[in-house]
């Protein structure tokens, strides 16, 4: 055997080691990574309950993600009781007290108003937006949360829309920017499709 095919026996044995490497950070991060925020969100749990309602502080073993089963349990029973007429009652009650309340009713309101922006059931509805930015010629996904009125849309003298571009994976930080309404595109996909293409880093693309 010359020289030459020693090498080329050589490249050829490194390219495949090379590519069964990528082969396996491919298949590995997801796996990784899928473990990682699971273990992640069963170590946070036990913080969801309080010590005094949180069934792990009395039984003889741990149930990794019973609190967050419980959470679920109770935030779907809450759920239920509010679209009772006395549920419905003990909220208008609950939202007046809070109105009172200077630093509370800003952030109440604000909350809700983004929960309802996001939750709205109606199809016609349009609220993921497609932007140019951070740059001319680059675009990223937003949620239209509402239009800019006041100060902002008066001053600048402008028809200005209020879009909240997340970051990938983490779609609860991002950007709030304030955009002319002409320089957005409205898109058909819903909430779900979006969150998931922006957690998915692209990799999940949207049905529609």
């Amino acid at each position: 055997m010359n020289k030459d095919n020693v090498k080329v026996e050589r490249k050829s044995l490194l390219t495949r080691i090379r590519n069964y490497f990528l082969a396996g950070v491919v298949v590995m991060i997801p796996i990784a990574a899928t473990a990682y925020l699971t273990i992640f969100i069963i170590n946070i749990s036990e913080k969801i309950l309080p010590k005094s309602i949180n069934p792990n502080q009395y039984l003889p073993i741990d149930i990794p993600g019973l609190e967050i089963f419980i959470a679920f349990l109770l935030l779907t029973i809450i759920g239920m009781l509010s679209l009772t007429f006395l549920g419905k009652k003990l909220l208008l009650l609950n939202e007046k007290v809070l109105s009172k309340i200077p630093i509370l009713r800003t952030i109440y309101n604000g909350l809700g108003q983004l929960t309802r922006s996001f939750t709205n059931k109606d199809s016609g509805s349009k609220k993921i937006v497609l932007l140019e930015y951070p740059r001319q010629g680059i675009w990223s996904i937003g949620f239209a949360t509402g239009d800019n009125q006041g100060e902002i849309s008066n001053k600048l003298n402008k028809e200005l829309v209020n879009v909240f571009v997340p970051t990938t994976p983490n779609p609860t930080s991002g950007f709030l920017l304030m955009v002319p309404k002409k320089d957005l595109i409205y898109l058909d996909m819903n909430f779900e499709d979006a969150s998931k293409f922006i957690m998915s880093a692209g990799s999940i693309n949207p049905t529609n």
